[in-house]
């Protein structure tokens, strides 16, 4: 088996659902059009996950000028970032059958889609201190977490989270691509790549476990600290009706926090310890990552805001909502 030519670029294969990858090129006839019409009824409902996903990070409320809301919108920009990092190649691989991807494409891809990850874990944390501040130091809330303090968190963070995955990107243009096979999703990510690489990819193996370790590791412990800080302040407070509405203001946070590491984590044990595993079970955890985060978070702080309800509400009656 050679190296792919190296006159021409290097293309690789995304796959779908896993059993139906090639079924258009092996089967003719009414089987054929059969499992072409299995993708299509598949490709509904992840349309309706992105669809739901962006069309509730893009709800956006001027009125709201709290500190907390600037975060929101930091983190619905960042949620719609993942979601549109994905879209075009999962669209095209269930509905047109478009496999091929080029390797500038497949980078890039995967640069977007690890450096959003990164952003929503420093967000998450950002809005952990959020709670800290606002629980902590009430009086002094909106002094302390000023609009222009807040971009500019959002701003280091945002540059944060391109800035640490772009060595690992980079070094990516220098492998030879040697293995033959298909990535096993839908869309290009770091270790699919380095998988089908026959270069020495020591750097990036563990350059990505450390940034993981460092990054995302550092992120869930300084929320911990937080929440720690947070549990000691409020079983200061005398009144117990105040104490349970401080805890009340972080419900919305920990849940978002939640719905982002776990199957964060579960897709790291997968890729690590579950080779054996079936290739759906892979697909399924890569999916649950990257669309959970954004599906959810818009629906937990509608729930749980009490501002944000309103303003929902105050659209979906026309604005007769006072």
């Amino acid at each position: 088996m050679g190296l792919f030519n190296v006159s021409h670029p290097t293309v690789f294969l995304l796959t779908g659902i896993p059993g139906l990858e090639y079924t258009q090129k092996w089967l003719a006839g009414p089987l054929c059009m059969m499992y072409t019409t299995i993708q299509h009824w598949i490709l509904i409902p992840f349309c309706l996950m992105y669809l739901l996903a962006i069309l509730g990070n893009l709800r956006t409320e001027n009125s709201l000028h709290q500190p907390m809301y600037y975060f929101l919108a930091i983190l619905a920009v960042t949620d719609l970032g993942l979601c549109m990092s994905t879209l075009p190649t999962v669209l095209g691989v269930l509905w047109f059958d478009a496999r091929a991807i080029g390797l500038v494409s497949c980078i890039l891809q995967q640069h977007f889609l690890h450096s959003f990850s990164f952003m929503e874990s420093a967000v998450l944390f950002a809005m952990a201190l959020d709670r800290l501040v606002a629980i902590r130091f009430p009086l002094r809330y909106s002094s302390i977490l000023s609009g222009p303090r807040v971009a500019l968190a959002g701003a280091v963070l945002g540059l944060r989270s391109a800035a640490i995955t772009a060595a690992p990107s980079l070094h990516l243009f220098t492998f030879q691509y040697c293995h033959p096979g298909a990535l096993s999703h839908a869309y290009c990510v770091h270790q699919d790549m380095i998988r089908l690489a026959c270069s020495d990819t020591r750097f990036n193996s563990i350059y990505g476990l450390c940034l993981i370790m460092l990054a995302m590791g550092s992120d869930v412990l300084f929320i911990l600290v937080s929440y720690t800080v947070i549990l000691c302040t409020v079983l200061s407070i005398a009144s117990a009706k105040e104490r349970l509405k401080a805890l009340n203001t972080c419900v919305s946070h920990i849940l978002a926090v939640l719905c982002f590491y776990v199957p964060v984590l579960g897709l790291s044990i997968v890729h690590r310890f579950g080779r054996r595993a079936s290739p759906i079970v892979h697909v399924l955890m890569g999916t649950v990552s990257v669309l959970f985060p954004p599906l959810m978070n818009p629906v937990i702080y509608s729930v749980k805001t009490q501002q944000i309800r309103r303003a929902i509400l105050k659209v979906v009656s026309l604005g007769k909502l006072q």
